[in-house]
């Protein structure tokens, strides 16, 4: 019985090592200290999925992911928005954060004010969080 569980376990295992080096499936970001994952048709039926540094493998088990998000605890802005080719769209200044709503290359997008919007990154004391297309519930 121990020997069955084991090769049912050894196979899911190659089924997952698998199935992320024959798919591109893959995170849209460099994982930070936290990793979400957002599913669902819009805001409205958003389900939330914190992944940790399990995004990678967790990526490959959902369907219809329609954002993701990670924070870290620094990140240098302008270095960022080059390397996803973005540019800075509008501004929100809150009490606690500087938010920048931005056109990038990547996958997701929504449309705010007039303006589609595929990244927004929200600057606080404790670290940065970058979202595409935006950041759903608390940040």
């Amino acid at each position: 019985m121990r020997a069955i569980k084991l090769t049912v376990m050894i196979l899911i295992a190659a089924a997952l090592c698998a199935a992320a080096v024959f798919t591109n499936k893959k995170p849209v970001f460099r994982v930070g200290a936290s990793y979400t994952f957002y599913t669902g048709s819009n805001s409205s039926n958003c389900n939330i999925i914190e992944a940790g540094n399990m995004a990678p493998l967790i990526v490959l088990t959902l369907k219809d992911i329609s954002g993701e998000a990670t924070t870290y605890p620094e990140l240098d802005v302008e270095t960022f928005l080059s390397g996803v080719d973005g540019r800075i769209l509008f501004t929100e200044e809150l009490s606690d954060s500087v938010n920048y709503y931005c056109s990038a290359n990547l996958p997701y997008s929504v449309e705010l004010y007039g303006q589609t919007v595929n990244l927004h990154v929200c600057v606080k004391e404790n670290g940065v969080t970058v979202a595409s297309p935006v950041i759903f519930g608390g940040y």
